[in-house]
């Protein structure tokens, strides 16, 4: 295009010089130097239009890079199998308790716990597990002859049992379990000598070893294949002073994997 426009331009200017126009008046000249210019202009003009044209078509004919969008996985990074062999739960344990056959009010009663699994297969474990708690408790108001309101009461148990892996995927698994074993309470340990009538007067049990039972569930929440949190809920069922008392309690920790089925 560009070519045919100088070419046309060249023609008129060859065609005013033969016809004399420039020896005739200057008012001729200075006309066709303007179309010689306006004719220059609009090829300038055509040629810019043509080359900003071009770029446009370019620029919608390029490819639209590709953004990779990186994505986050809520949950372990690595597949959980539960196929280990051996399992540790260290957890904190709270319970509710009455710390003696006639008393009115429970107590809190507090501690912790350490169990060792050892998995048969992907369902069925056997564990050996023990659980210390410790806690203040409401007494007799007779117990103000000895100066005692609170009195501190202690308990260690061992005990064994079997877990049952029930539900579970990738991020949780629900266990059943039930354990059975031995508790020792000690409840005089604020006793003092010159008490002889300390268990009547505060209500509480005397030091005994009893059998005890939990039966509950376990909420394991995966971190990854080897460690997980662990919330425990259970009903205790204690023996001390005679008879089968139930209880609530619950235990919260964490949970170590390891060792291959």
């Amino acid at each position: 295009m560009r070519e045919q426009m100088l070419d046309e331009m060249r023609r008129r200017m060859l065609r005013l010089k033969t016809m004399g126009w420039k020896k005739t008046t200057e008012a001729r000249w200075t006309g066709s130097r303007a179309l010689a210019g306006t004719l220059a202009m609009g090829l300038l003009m055509a040629t810019a239009t043509q080359g900003r044209a071009q770029d446009s078509v370019s620029s919608t004919q390029t490819t639209t890079p590709k953004v990779n969008i990186a994505t986050s996985k809520i949950g372990p990074q690595a597949p959980v199998t539960y196929d280990n062999r051996y399992e540790i739960y260290l957890a904190l344990t709270y319970s509710d308790y009455v710390a003696g056959q006639h008393l009115a009010k429970r107590m809190n009663f507090g501690g912790g716990q350490a169990l060792f699994t050892y998995w048969l297969n992907s369902h069925v474990g056997l564990g050996i597990e023990y659980r210390g708690q410790a806690g203040t408790t409401p007494v007799f108001a007779s117990a103000d002859l000895y100066k005692i309101s609170r009195p501190l009461v202690y308990m260690n148990s061992g005990l064994v049992g079997a877990e049952y892996r029930g539900p579970k995927n990738q991020y949780v698994a629900v266990n059943y379990h039930g354990y059975v074993g031995v508790s020792h309470g000690t409840f005089s340990d604020t006793r003092k000598p010159n008490e002889p009538f300390f268990y009547e007067y505060t209500g509480l049990y005397k030091d005994s070893t009893k059998p005890i039972a939990y039966i509950g569930g376990d909420l394991d929440y995966n971190l990854n294949k080897r460690v997980a949190i662990r919330l425990s809920p259970d009903l205790i069922l204690y023996t001390f002073g005679g008879g089968t008392h139930p209880f609530f309690g619950v235990s919260l920790g964490g949970i170590y994997r390891f060792g291959k089925q």
